[in-house]
């Protein structure tokens, strides 16, 4: 069966009056699992932007014999409400592709989309176990353990610091970088003094910080997302830490970055070429700009590239005649391979991964700059 979203209106008219002029094509719908609402709601906004300039591209450009739409779905960034919103993408609208976001989100989706055959790519969660999920769950994101491998020998080597404190999320991502953080500082000649997990929900962070003073530590790795890690800087600060702060991809959003307390933090995200002067990019960057008002950001070329790798392997099954099944769209990848998105030509790992280099970039008047790129293999 192939799986669309509603039929158009002339779809339903030829159906009832056998005799009138041909249907318009379908209507073609995939699914997107973002947290708009609870304390990660501001990812809900970055993250679904750079889909739907996608989509306004793909219409726009007729790819598609019909036009392509996103049923949203609230997810909270929480496990148990991302299951229920798969379960609806699946069953009810039978989507044969979804946008996926957060580790924790998106190991919980991985079986019911893989049981009944439906791509699902991530662009925003990092957990390295994510590349473990099977042939239907694919990455447009490099994961947090090329992420540490970039920033914590960046610190140890060029900004001289050596005792590290961890405060990690109690999830699988935390749980993921404190392993990663461990393996990494035993290679480069720096020592992790203290590791202190944190509850998902915990907003209260001022005995932390005693615990960071007291063990030493000239650099505090913060593994964690949404509000609570803005909480954690600041109160770390106002509690008298002033070790160097760093962190990951999700510390690149506005909240963080304009937090008075995170002038002088560092953070890693993937390196996304915006100047090749590619056709694909120019337009994205400039139409970005007008529809938003501001530069775009890593995530929000992930989930351009996310979308838009959709209406390519779509567009490809389309002109073989054969039907957009979360099935085919995989078999079509493996067979294309490699793919021109945002950024320039780019290319799967056995795994569903794109491999990207990652920056290294400090946080300076509420803007991220880059320091250095590193290439991860």
């Amino acid at each position: 069966m192939r799986h669309f979203g509603k039929f158009t209106a002339a779809a339903l008219f030829a159906l009832a009056a056998p005799f009138a002029a041909p249907a318009s094509a379908e209507d073609i719908t995939i699914g997107g699992l973002f947290p708009f609402s609870g304390p990660n709601a501001v990812y809900g906004d970055v993250l679904s932007s750079g889909a739907k300039l996608a989509v306004k591209h793909i219409n726009a450009d007729k790819m598609l014999s019909g036009e392509l739409s996103i049923a949203y779905e609230d997810t909270q960034a929480l496990p148990q409400p991302a299951v229920v919103a798969m379960q609806k993408l699946v069953s009810v609208m039978n989507v044969p592709f979804t946008l996926s976001s957060f580790t924790g989100v998106s190991k919980a989706i991985a079986p019911i989309g893989t049981r009944n055959e439906v791509v699902m790519v991530n662009g925003g969660g990092v957990g390295p176990d994510l590349a473990e999920l099977g042939d239907y769950f694919w990455n447009v994101i490099p994961l947090a353990n090329l992420e540490v491998r970039a920033s914590v020998p960046y610190a140890v080597k060029e900004m001289g610091k050596s005792k590290f404190a961890l405060i990690y999320v109690d999830d699988p991502l935390g749980a993921s970088i404190l392993k990663e953080i461990e393996s990494v500082l035993e290679d480069v000649g720096g020592e992790l003094v203290s590791e202190m997990s944190v509850a998902p929900t915990a907003q209260q962070f001022s005995g932390l910080a005693a615990k960071v003073r007291s063990s030493g530590a000239d650099a505090v790795y913060i593994a964690s997302y949404g509000a609570q890690q803005v909480q954690i800087a600041k109160q770390l600060r106002d509690n008298g830490v002033d070790a160097q702060m760093i962190s990951y991809s999700a510390y690149g959003v506005p909240d963080a970055m304009a937090l008075p307390e995170n002038e002088g933090a560092i953070f890693t995200a993937q390196a996304v070429k915006l100047d090749t002067g590619d056709a694909m990019t120019t337009r994205f960057v400039e139409d970005y700009k007008a529809e938003f008002g501001k530069d775009p950001a890593p995530y929000n070329v992930n989930y351009y590239n996310a979308t838009m790798l959709f209406a390519i392997l779509a567009q490809a099954l389309e002109a073989e005649g054969k039907e957009i099944t979360g099935a085919n769209l995989l078999a079509k990848r493996k067979e294309m391979r490699s793919f021109d998105l945002v950024g320039g030509n780019v290319s799967f790992l056995d795994n569903g991964t794109l491999l990207f280099p990652i920056d290294v970039k400090v946080i300076e008047g509420g803007a991220a700059k880059t320091l250095a790129t590193v290439d991860i293999q």
